[in-house]
């Protein structure tokens, strides 16, 4: 029995010989893989145009076969390797395209080393099967360093075209979009530049982290693009046939927070007005939520929100006094103001939430009347307490 030794220099040995001279012999061999690589991957030749496959390819089998005769420390094929890698990732060539590309070539060397030992050295086959493991080897670790290039590559240019994307939904959020980026925009994200859309912010409870929470993608029909920003989310909304009811009934399973919806607009150009409006409704929530506003239900909360002096001048004017008072009393006569409002003017109905009697109620609206100077028999008066107290109510909110 030979050492171990012996047989490795034997085994080197061999191969060399058959990698000499089968490096007499490249443009046939390249032809070869080239043919059978693209005879059975339409989507390699739609990627690599055939000159640069065939050159590539030649210079992949010399470096290959020229590693045989060289040091494993001198290996330059890996080199290579990973450099075409690299290249098949931005030229788009899948990877299993690519490894399929290596396990061929592996099986055109082998084939022609052992045609070239049955032709001019028969007495070594013996040897050369001891040799098969580390042709193959060599191959394995091309496909490795392939692999792992090619994977990097894909990350990168993946991570490259998510921030295009993001720059391209912050321009339309924003309102920084001209025509072209709109344009540009439209085909980046898959969606018509005409169409139904909304907006939806999304502000998640305080102590739950970014992290934990799932945004969807879509939601029944309608696709969503997410967008972070301080404090909370944006999407954008493709809606296509659904309204906005569908829109907030499927929030109401995801939103454990709060969230404002805009109106349908029909343009990605469009979206930043969408943008501001969906924030203004947001802040009309009570903090901490679960609660879904939509700007065309709160349209004179949102009217408050935009014009704070006025508000505040309505406020002073209609509720001043009242305010004015003692904690307890003033939230007593607060609440019975908006339990009154809310159950339309029925002192009975307030006295039932409220578990006090109907008189009770009376005398507590007399009182808000007196403070006041308004009249809740008038309705332009009726107006202006509604108004003050959702003022009230969303400037709690807000501290």
């Amino acid at each position: 029995m030979r050492p171990p030794t012996v047989v490795d220099e034997d085994v080197r040995q061999t191969l060399r010989t058959a990698a000499s001279a089968l490096l007499e012999r490249l443009t046939e061999l390249t032809d070869e893989l080239v043919s059978r690589t693209r005879g059975g991957d339409m989507v390699y030749c739609s990627c690599v145009p055939y000159d640069e496959h065939w050159k590539s390819t030649l210079e992949g089998v010399r470096l290959g076969l020229t590693a045989i005769l060289q040091k494993p420390s001198e290996r330059r094929d890996l080199a290579f390797t990973a450099a075409m890698a690299q290249r098949r990732g931005e030229q788009g060539v899948p990877l299993d395209s690519l490894l399929r590309m290596y396990r061929l070539a592996g099986q055109v060397t082998w084939s022609a080393i052992v045609d070239h030992m049955e032709r001019e050295r028969p007495e070594r086959l013996a040897v050369l099967v001891r040799a098969a493991s580390h042709v193959w080897h060599a191959i394995d670790r091309q496909s490795m360093v392939a692999c792992d290039i090619y994977s990097r590559r894909e990350q990168e240019i993946l991570g490259r075209s998510q921030e295009r994307v993001n720059a391209l939904l912050d321009a339309l959020l924003d309102g920084t979009a001209d025509t072209g980026i709109v344009r540009a925009a439209a085909a980046a994200l898959d969606l018509p530049e005409r169409g139904r859309y909304a907006v939806v912010t999304v502000r998640f409870p305080r102590l739950r982290h970014h992290d934990d929470v799932r945004l969807p993608a879509t939601l029944g029909a309608m696709r969503l693009l997410w967008r972070m920003r301080p404090g909370h989310e944006v999407a954008v909304v493709a809606l296509g046939g659904a309204t906005l009811d569908e829109l907030c009934q499927q929030l109401s399973l995801i939103v454990s927070g709060v969230a404002g919806v805009s109106p349908v607009v029909d343009g990605l150009d469009q979206l930043r007005t969408a943008h501001d409006l969906a924030s203004l409704a947001m802040r009309t929530c009570m903090d901490g939520g679960p609660e879904i506003a939509r700007l065309d239900e709160r349209v004179p909360a949102v009217l408050m929100i935009s014009q704070p002096d006025v508000t505040g001048h309505l406020v002073d004017g209609a509720l001043g006094r009242l305010l004015a008072l003692d904690p307890a009393d003033r939230d007593t006569l607060l609440t019975t103001l908006e339990t009154w409002l809310a159950c339309d003017g029925s002192a009975a109905r307030a006295a039932g939430r409220l578990f006090c009697h109907r008189n009770t109620i009376i005398n507590r609206v007399r009182r808000i009347e007196q403070l006041t100077g308004r009249s809740l028999a008038r309705p332009r008066d009726i107006v202006d307490l509604s108004l003050a107290l959702e003022a009230v109510r969303l400037l709690r909110s807000e501290r």
